[in-house]
């Protein structure tokens, strides 16, 4: 059973969704007989389809805004330690000839 088909999400498949709806308002022993499995597997693939391009949408669309993020990191380290984080570096260094010489003495 397919989940409630809503059109404005699935408009790649409208076509196939009115043609199942159309099949399932046919006679019973049509039905009965498999009248409808044809289309029913088409409409699951484009379901499938079409879920599958949403998916690769919404990773394409997450990875833009990581970059924005690290960029804007990127950027703020830089505002506050200057370019390649020059000013960290030397702060590092300095706190480390600190302790060795606490713990050399």
């Amino acid at each position: 059973m397919h989940p409630m088909l809503d059109r404005d999400k699935f408009m790649r498949c409208e076509d196939l969704i009115d043609q199942l709806e159309e099949c399932h308002r046919s006679d019973f022993f049509e039905k009965a007989f498999g009248k409808c499995n044809i289309i029913k597997q088409d409409l699951t693939n484009c379901l499938h389809n079409a879920r599958l391009a949403a998916d690769r949408e919404k990773i394409l669309e997450r990875r833009k805004k990581n970059k924005e993020f690290e960029m804007k990191k990127k950027q703020m380290e830089e505002e506050e330690y200057g370019k390649n984080g020059y000013l960290k570096k030397v702060i590092e260094q300095e706190y480390q000839k600190k302790h060795k010489q606490a713990s050399d003495n």
